[in-house]
């Protein structure tokens, strides 16, 4: 069922795709220009690391829970007052964030800002896809992926260059302005649908909201902490993963029980939308693990500061800018899902392979920049092709819950790829740097010889010989683990992109929709 009066033309529809574009990067810019600041803010709040990675953890944790509920709660409250209400809450938080006096009043505030920011994401989608007719859908999924695909890449250069210039603070103070202006012109312009009736108190699934914070905020706790508390052997860790698992099992049979679920899994029913499901999951396994990854590596081995590695990741976020709009004009045209997928799928994996060939203890500046731009095509190709196919045979309301599914599978997906990446090079370190050490013989005369050359120039900068041979040792000692490190990150590169060519059979496997001079229809696809 498609509701015909949300479509807008003209300078309406210029106006709020702006406002909705506006909001999904406040969003994602947000959750990664932190990245950047975490040092600053350890300092001046007098944090350790550990707690200091709590800022970035708090923000999923808000987000992850409320996206699968966006759909139900724009029903509930109506779309524009549930969209601007979000955008409230984003801002006066965002206000709070800077002015927090210690870490623990800043993790609650961000754990606050992530809830108003997980509606800004969906929501935002489903009103540019809402005001568009259904022949230009593409175009406007296009247009949202743009802001989805910038964002993430948006974050560290500008958070880079506040820290730099300014302090810490105005990280958050940036969405104040922005907030205030989407505000007004969502309550101005944006319209709310008319398929939406209200439920009474009584049959709000409320068990069923806490099963979903229980489950996916344990989850995200045990995926983003895991590493630092040592997986199981922590026994937070351990209840958490039990309460997770418990969780999980209650809440399905909680939704599908319930007269009226908070997620209305039944959509899953939908083939095509399993699919999407899952790839979106990879995509965001894929995207945020490579954003991840390239600015650590810069920054840890190559020693760059963070403006500098957010910049390198600019031409090929313009990149995927560029292949946006072309890819919108292809499905539009009719070109098949399945095989942009499995081509963006095939491109992935030439970059993750090229990755793994370029990496060295000091590789140049620009051995990244072709390789990057490889990585844009290939997420241009992925973005809007697997959005399109999980939503493809869907109509009315469960677009909407469709959405919900394909964007949390995402932020999942995405946190799933960093747990994984850190914990993998942190392990692959340790067993690659034992292996070269047992090849270092005291008696090799190469060895010798490295020594004696490091203890001379140590010499030569006034050590004494017994503290310049200590410190020949260390520099040796220190060239070791940085090269296990950079064989740890290759490997990463590798099993990335054959996680990403495995895929290519399933994709094809996909079926048609029925119906072959149909447009596909895009609504609110995350």
């Amino acid at each position: 069922m498609q509701d015909d009066s949300l479509v807008e033309y003209g300078f309406r529809r210029t106006i709020i795709t702006i406002t909705a574009i506006m909001c999904a990067l406040l969003e994602i810019v947000d959750s990664t220009i932190v990245n950047v600041a975490l040092n600053e803010m350890k300092g001046n709040l007098g944090a350790t690391l550990s707690e200091v990675g709590w800022v970035i953890t708090a923000y999923a944790i808000g987000n992850v829970i409320i996206v699968p509920m966006t759909s139900w709660l724009s029903q509930q409250f109506g779309r524009r007052n549930y969209f601007a209400v979000s955008i409230i809450i984003f801002t006066i938080f965002s206000f709070l964030c800077g002015n927090a006096t210690n870490i623990w009043e800043l993790v609650f505030f961000r754990l606050m800002q992530g809830i108003g920011g997980g509606a800004l994401l969906v929501t935002s989608q489903t009103i540019i896809t809402e005001s568009y007719p259904v022949e230009k859908r593409s175009m406007a999924q296009a247009i949202y992926g743009l802001g989805v695909i910038i964002g993430p890449t948006l974050g560290p250069p500008l958070g880079g260059y506040i820290v730099d210039n300014y302090s810490w603070p105005y990280i958050f103070y940036i969405n104040i302005p922005l907030g205030i202006i989407a505000t007004l012109l969502t309550l101005q312009f944006v319209k709310s649908p008319r398929y939406s009736e209200k439920r009474s108190a009584s049959d709000v699934d409320w068990i069923g909201i806490g099963l979903l914070a229980a489950f996916v905020g344990s989850l995200q706790y045990i995926l983003e902490r895991g590493h630092e508390d040592d997986w199981f052997e922590s026994k937070a860790i351990i209840f958490l993963t039990i309460t997770a698992v418990v969780g999980f099992i209650l809440f399905i049979w909680r939704e599908l029980t319930f007269k009226y679920p908070i997620v209305e899994l039944r959509v899953l029913k939908n083939g095509n939308l399993r699919i999407g499901t899952v790839m979106s999951f990879i995509l965001g396994f894929g995207l945020y693990g490579s954003t991840f990854i390239v600015p650590l590596y810069t920054q840890s081995i190559l020693g760059w500061t963070a403006l500098q590695s957010g910049a390198l990741m600019i031409p090929a976020a313009l990149t995927t800018a560029f292949m946006m709009p072309i890819i919108g004009k292809l499905l539009t045209r009719g070109a098949k899902q399945q095989i942009l997928v499995a081509l963006g799928l095939f491109i992935f994996f030439v970059y993750s392979f090229w990755g793994y060939k370029i990496l060295t203890p000091d590789t140049g500046k620009d051995a990244f920049f072709w390789m990057l731009i490889v990585r844009g095509m290939g997420l241009g190709l992925l973005f809007i092709p697997i959005t399109s196919l999980s939503l493809s045979t869907l109509k009315g309301p469960e677009i909407g819950q469709g959405a919900a599914f394909t964007g949390m599978m995402r932020q999942l997906g995405g946190s799933f790829g960093i747990a994984a990446i850190t914990t993998f090079i942190a392990n692959k370190s340790e067993l690659y740097r034992s292996n070269l050490v047992s090849h270092l013989d005291v008696n090799d005369f190469d060895v010798q010889q490295r020594v004696a050359t490091l203890k001379g120039s140590f010499i030569a900068k006034g050590y004494t010989p017994d503290r310049a041979l200590d410190a020949a040792y260390q520099m040796l000692d220190f060239s070791v683990t940085k090269q296990a490190t950079v064989l740890s990150y290759m490997d990463v590169f590798l099993y990335l992109g054959l996680m990403f060519l495995i895929c290519i059979p399933f994709v094809l496997f996909v079926k048609e929709r029925k119906g072959k001079g149909e447009k596909i229809d895009l609504s609110s696809a995350h």
